[in-house]
């Protein structure tokens, strides 16, 4: 999963966005909306191994949280492809004091299926335009998250790190639980293989002198 999170905005408020998760993301992509600049531009933020791409346009923004493998060239042809899809969405951009979250219910699909589609099979023509325009563009910029966030601000993924370690704590509880029976059934197998050799022993030993079937011990006794 490449891309995980888009929205469209227009100035800081969030229209309708979409994440190709479970994770929430919804206060880091704010955050990071928050600091956009005003105008038109295109711009990268970095945080740890996460890239936020962003094009503003027009008083609009689309913005998309993508892994860093994703690398520039396929998020951007989302946010283009983005862009002009809701351009040319009926009333989408007609009026200037949309409320937010006003196109949740009408765009959000719209952003689910694009980021299905570049998550899975990204239209090659799409990524060559958008490479083109990256090679025009040099004044696209990645920028540090923490260079834009004020002092004291922090911008955590909990939700994502929270799920993340409690999938590692249930996989390491399933692992131990296996690793117990294992060693269980080991040393049962080891015990029983050592009281087997033990009465294999006591029975060559015991047949030495009564015989194989154990019976000659016995006459003896009575004879004398």
């Amino acid at each position: 999963m490449s891309l995980i999170h888009a929205l469209v905005a227009q100035d800081s408020r969030i229209l309708a966005e979409h994440s190709s998760g479970k994770q929430d993301f919804s206060q880091a992509t704010q955050k990071i909306l928050s600091k956009i600049p005003d105008g038109n531009g295109k711009m990268t933020y970095v945080f740890e191994q996460y890239l936020f791409h962003y094009v503003s346009q027009d008083g609009f923004t689309y913005l998309v949280m993508a892994e860093d493998s994703a690398g520039r060239r396929m998020p951007f042809a989302f946010l283009s492809d983005l862009q002009r899809q809701f351009l040319s969405a009926p009333g989408s951009s007609s009026s200037s004091d949309n409320p937010v979250y006003a196109l949740q219910g009408s765009f959000s699909p719209t952003i689910s299926h694009l980021l299905n589609t570049y998550n899975t099979a990204p239209p090659q023509d799409e990524l060559a335009r958008a490479q083109h325009e990256l090679d025009q563009v040099k004044s696209v910029m990645v920028q540090n998250v923490e260079q834009i966030l004020s002092r004291g601000e922090r911008i955590e993924l909990l939700v994502d790190k929270t799920d993340t370690m409690a999938g590692q704590a249930t996989a390491f509880r399933r692992g131990a639980r296996t690793v117990r029976r294992q060693m269980w059934w080991k040393n049962t197998k080891v015990i029983a293989l050592c009281v087997a050799v033990g009465f294999i022993f006591m029975w060559i030993v015991a047949a030495q002198f009564c015989g194989a079937g154990l019976n000659q011990c016995g006459g003896k006794g009575k004879n004398s």
